[in-house]
This record gives structure tokens, sequence and C-alpha cells, in this order.
């Protein structure tokens, strides 16, 4: 389902590709930053809600990725032909996007982040979490956004979800369920005025919508970020115990 680019707060911008995916674009007076190049069959519509937004698309200036999935950085390699952006990765995912190459183009990577490490453009800042588990460089962008006369957490998750993974068999990472429980740990120590995710049904996009306009920003909404966190930190608890076969 296509979703018509919006403003969620501040300089902090929806840009498609559609429900499933989310990509994001930050914008400063020096550049702008997107968050998920999604598929690269989605580079026209992300560049269209771009331009639908009055941002010129080739000002994008660093492209950064939730994790090293196709349906999140597939696009990565297009768009920095396009625009010339540097592309950033958590060194984690590194391995896995090197092997992310569609057509036979070498996945690019500008600059390998660290957690706790910041990106800074043109008076913003984005810092750069590890929280691994659904790969092993997913990855969590937290910043403040100015809205008015206020100042907002922003917080741009990674796929938190466990349901249908194998967490215990996994012979390429046998760490990834004391990963996830990290991942759970930390995210409950963030604050977020606003939660996103890589995905709309991680922040209720699809419900929040409607409510555009209609008074408070429902995207403004501090409870959005523990729910999420609950619900899938309950998952990963129960597929955990169908995949561990109770102790004898």
């Amino acid at each position: 389902m296509l979703v018509e680019p919006f403003q969620i707060v501040g300089n902090v911008y929806f840009v498609g590709p559609e429900a499933e995916h989310s990509s994001y674009l930050i914008t400063t007076p020096e550049g702008h930053v997107l968050i998920n190049s999604g598929y690269e069959r989605q580079l026209q519509t992300i560049r269209g809600s771009v331009e639908k937004l009055g941002f010129e698309f080739g000002d994008i200036t660093i492209v950064l990725g939730s994790h090293a999935h196709v349906d999140h950085q597939e696009g990565d390699a297009q768009i920095k032909a396009v625009t010339g952006a540097r592309v950033m990765a958590m060194e984690q995912d590194v391995p896995a996007l090197r092997n992310m190459t569609p057509g036979d183009k070498p996945h690019p990577i500008d600059r390998v982040l660290h957690s706790g490490d910041t990106v800074q453009l043109g008076g913003v800042t984005l810092t750069a979490l590890l929280t691994a588990g659904h790969t092993k460089g997913c990855t969590t962008f937290t910043m403040e956004a100015q809205d008015g006369d206020r100042a907002y957490d922003v917080v741009i998750g990674c796929g938190y979800g466990a349901g249908g993974r194998d967490l215990v068999n996994d012979a390429e990472y046998p760490n990834k369920p004391d990963d996830y429980k990290r991942t759970y740990e930390l995210a409950r120590t963030l604050h977020a005025d606003v939660f996103l995710g890589s995905h709309g049904q991680h922040y209720g996009l699809l419900e929040k919508l409607p409510r555009r306009g209609q008074g408070p920003n429902p995207f403004i909404d501090e409870t959005t970020l523990p729910k999420h966190v609950n619900t899938y930190e309950k998952q990963f608890q129960e597929e955990l115990v169908k995949q561990r076969p109770p102790a004898r």
C-alpha cells in the first residue's frame, strides 16, 4: 500500500516507499540524511516522495540503514550513484552488506559505525546504537527534532522482532538470543517522544495516519516505544520456548 510522504515532526519526514517499508528523510541546511534506501525498484518512489515534499533528491549527502536486509538497504549503491551520498553502516552488518550486490554492484560503505558513534550534519546529530539480534548489526538511531518551541526525542528503531527466526540453531550467529536480550534491555532505557521503525506496523503507521490534522500529532506518543518492546520481547520469549526443548 502506497503512503503519501508527510512531515512526522520537525525536520523528520516519512518518504515511503509504502506502508510496509519505511524510509525517512532528515533535512538540514547543509544536506539531508536518508534512512533506509529500500529495494532498488523503490528508488523512484522514494525520490518522488522527497521531491513532493519540496526537497532536492540530490541534496541527500548521507545514507544510513536500519539493518542489512535487502528490503531496507538494497538501494544503497543506486542512491549513492545518483546523489554521491556517503553510505554509513554499523560494523557488525558490514559483511552482510558486502554480500548485497544487486546487479553485481559492490555495496558502498564510506564509513563504518560503532555503537555510540554520532553522525552529524547541518546542526543535526544522530547517535547510532547497536541493537543486534534481527541482524548482527541492527542499528537504532536517536536524535532530537525541534518542532516549534519544543524539542522532541526521536528514536528510529531497527527490527526487534524474532518471530519465525532461527534463534538457537544458527551456526553463523550462535549468540543471537543473548543479543536480542541485550537489545530489549537497551531499548527500555531509551526515551522516545516519537518512535519510528523500519516497518509501518512497528509504530502504528496506518492507525496514526488518519488522525493527522485532527488534533495533537499522533506520532508524538511516548507510549509507542515501550509497547513495541513489550510486544516483541514477548514474541522472542515465546519463540525461544518453542525452539528450545524443555530440560529433562
